[in-house]
């Protein structure tokens, strides 16, 4: 009997050889379908779409922006894009005559596009209106293509320009808070895809397919735009009469922290951004109100009368004797009146003005207290306001604080803040509460609104001591015997201030911001207005000469547009008449003339530091209302 053979070159071995090669050949061939297939089908499908058409964008629209009554502050309309496909063009020369006429585009560029057949498709002209499209469609010209996108349109043209920002011409935001909030402006694309072979040509009985874009979320503003309106129209006159750098506002609500109104000057207008001058559109399109500093000056000193009060170092009733100056650290610094203002009270101290009061005030709440009061009421950091930018202002560290120091700050002066800071810590000490101060009030998309709450980000004060403040605060620029002067019929509340501007380390001579703070009603703030004039150059810079009278115009203005109605406003008028008459203080003393303007109930302002009155703002013999404020030059 044989014996069976197992050597290798067997049926048997053959067999199963074989076997397993088609077998792993199979495996290979299934994990290769499998792969292309399951695992790679969506990516190569989109491919093989992406060879078998071609396609142009149908941007989704972006979203809009209103006022918190509605108004329409920025929208986008339909526009379109005009391209030219190569290899569809059948007469270059038609092309090139049709879009260069129509679009204003060079002749050349486009007939150099119209022929290049190395590209699929070529962009001719951006955000072009219906109508021009409409003429070029009608000419019925091979290869010239249209594809939707979509155009911004600010309707208060030159309104809110550092607030609201624009966009790029591709629809994407690019400052303010157009950039702030533009994942949730921006919508979503879609496209048209025609059939077409191998060379990109259309197929004669092609299928255009359409995918609808999905416009993008909208945004509803704390901005009223009828106060801003106000605001803007009054900036405008402060450029104009007082010949300044620059004039800016902010109206807050201080019970939520709402910006009500934010504006600044000069502008541009949001549908014409000056694009060919990139150091001009940087340069306006800035919010300063937000992202830059200043020295805030006697307006400042609302923070260290409330710190003061809320220390227990002093009280309403306390007196205090200013000479014009103290001497700190074996320095002089003078009081604004350098012949002082003698004997006086906390509450005379406020409505003086006197840096005196606010150096003992500083000296004797030391430097630790002040500035965890400072820091509680919010200066030295951001806001966390919703804007990119913003600053968190400059204050000296804590250790390196000497007396001298301590004394300045505690008047407005070697510290700095921004607007926004200011009147955020402002609104804080008048109600007890710092928020967070915000723009956004809710976004809307599909039907759905997300509103969005105020924040609390401290309690600052109590509520005697925030009364207190108040009341000060209405006997500086209004109350006299029951008569509310600043605006007749209302009870408002205000804080002047004049700061001198730095330049490369010192004071730059005869550089000012003169700003102002008001509250309206103060007994129950609402409303708080800060007002900053930069550099005014028509003669004279005190707050309450350039800044304040601006400010009635705003408080008038918002009362009217408000239809909020005025108190005793018959009686205030009564009292308003015109029944003072100026004297003649020209060659006076400065201590004389003070004295008579005092008891003829006048205010003044002094510039200089002379003795002697060399001219004043107001002519002798005029008749003026009581408490009108005249400036003396010495």
């Amino acid at each position: 009997m044989l014996k069976k053979s197992y050597s290798i070159y067997s049926l048997q071995k053959r067999l199963l050889a074989i076997m397993g090669t088609a077998t792993f050949l199979f495996m290979c061939l299934f994990g290769k379908l499998f792969w292309v297939q399951i695992i790679q089908g969506k990516s190569l499908q989109v491919k093989a779409i992406s060879q078998w058409t071609r396609d142009l964008p149908l941007l989704g629209l972006r979203g809009s922006i209103t006022d918190c009554n509605g108004n329409i502050l920025a929208n986008s309309y339909t526009s379109y894009n005009v391209y030219v496909r190569p290899s569809n063009v059948t007469n270059p020369d038609s092309v090139a005559i049709c879009l260069s006429n129509l679009l204003g585009v060079d002749y050349d560029t486009v007939y150099k596009k119209a022929t290049t057949k190395s590209v699929s498709e070529s962009l001719i002209k951006q955000q072009v209106s219906a109508d021009t499209v409409r003429y070029i469609l009608q000419q019925n010209i091979n290869g010239i293509y249209i594809s939707e996108t979509s155009t911004r349109q600010y309707p208060y043209g030159n309104s809110l320009t550092s607030v609201l920002g624009y966009c790029t011409i591709d629809n994407v935001g690019q400052s303010g808070l157009e950039a702030y909030y533009n994942s949730y402006l921006t919508g979503i694309n879609g496209a048209t895809m025609t059939e077409s072979d191998i060379k990109g040509l259309e197929l004669s009985n092609a299928t255009t397919s359409f995918i609808a874009g999905i416009p993008g979320c909208d945004i509803e503003l704390t901005i009223d735009i009828g106060i801003q309106m106000i605001l803007e129209n009054v900036l405008e006159n402060i450029m104009l009469e007082q010949q300044s750098k620059s004039a800016s506002a902010i109206i807050m609500n201080a019970k939520n922290g709402e910006i009500v109104a934010m504006a600044s000057k000069p502008s541009f207008d949001l549908n014409n951004p000056p694009r060919d001058d990139v150091e001009q559109l940087l340069s306006l399109s800035k919010n300063s109100l937000i992202t830059d500093v200043y020295e805030p000056g006697s307006t400042f000193k609302l923070f260290t009368v409330a710190a003061a009060l809320s220390s227990g170092v002093t009280n309403v009733d306390e007196t205090f004797y200013d000479p014009g100056f103290r001497i700190i650290d074996g320095q002089k610094i003078k009081c604004w009146k350098t012949t002082g203002h003698g004997q006086q009270t906390l509450v005379d101290g406020v409505c003086n003005s006197c840096n005196c009061v606010f150096m003992d005030l500083g000296l004797r709440m030391g430097v630790e207290y002040f500035y965890s009061a400072l820091k509680s009421y919010g200066i030295g950091s951001a806001t966390n306001i919703d804007f990119y930018g913003e600053s968190s202002g400059i204050m000296m560290s804590e250790n390196l604080v000497k007396n001298v120091d301590l004394a300045r700050i505690s008047f407005g002066q070697a510290i700095a803040v921004t607007p926004l800071q200011m009147i955020t810590s402002v609104c804080g000490i008048l109600t007890g509460t710092l928020y967070e101060p915000k723009f956004i009030k809710s976004i809307t998309s599909n039907g759905v609104t997300k509103t969005f709450s105020s924040v609390i980000k401290a309690k600052t004060v109590s509520k005697s001591v925030s009364e207190q403040i108040l009341s000060m605060m209405e006997q500086v620029v209004s109350k006299n015997d029951g008569l509310y002067s600043f605006v007749p019929g209302y009870r408002i509340g205000g804080k002047t201030g004049t700061a001198q501007k730095y330049e490369n380390g010192s004071v730059a001579s005869g550089k000012y911001v003169s700003s102002f703070v008001g509250v309206y009603p103060v007994d129950d703030p609402q409303y708080v207005m800060l007002l900053c004039v930069d550099e005014p150059s028509a003669g004279q810079y005190y707050g309450s000469l350039v800044a304040a009278p601006y400010a009635k115009q705003i408080f008038s203005q918002m009362f009217n547009y408000l239809n909020i109605e005025p108190t005793n406003l018959s009686e205030d008028l009564e009292k308003l008449s015109l029944d003072v008459t100026v004297p003649n203080l020209v060659g006076l003393s400065i201590t004389d003339a003070c004295s008579l303007l005092a008891s003829l109930d006048l205010q003044f302002e002094i510039d200089g530091e002379g003795s002697m009155v060399l001219s004043q703002s107001i002519p002798s013999q005029e008749k003026v209302y009581k408490r009108a404020i005249i400036l003396l030059k010495t």
